[in-house]
């Protein structure tokens, strides 16, 4: 049996389908698989790539810079506070950013910055960079 997956962001529904698998990352408890009868489950998401395995089709990518996961009966739904296919990243800009995080890292450690240079990080993996 298949999962039932949404990821879901303030604005829109960015992903709905039948998957085999999801893979994501959440705050203190790093990476985290779900399959077909997973237990119930809620957590909240760190910044990071949210791997679907689509039971037809390549596997897809998403850029998620925080919020929930829930799993209940073979259902996902990835609430994120922002959230990003592969094909909606502005690569250059990305590129951008994370020169821009890394430079001001060189002078003071902080966490915005820090903060910066992981979602800089997620976008260009998430884009196959």
């Amino acid at each position: 049996m298949a999962l039932a997956v949404q990821v879901v962001s303030p604005e829109r529904i960015l992903w709905s389908g039948d998957a085999d698998m999801v893979l994501t990352r959440t705050v203190g408890g790093g990476e985290i698989a779900f399959l077909d009868g997973h237990a119930p489950f809620v957590g909240a998401l760190g910044i990071g790539v949210t791997r679907i395995r689509p039971t037809d089709g390549a596997d897809v990518g998403v850029a998620v810079h925080g919020g929930f996961v829930e799993v209940s009966d073979n259902q996902v739904s990835i609430l994120s506070d922002a959230a990003e296919l592969p094909e909606e990243i502005d690569v250059a800009r990305a590129e951008e950013a994370r020169t821009r995080a890394e430079a001001s890292l060189r002078d003071e450690h902080d966490a915005e910055t820090e903060a910066a240079l992981r979602r800089a990080n997620v976008r260009l993996e998430a884009a196959g960079r």
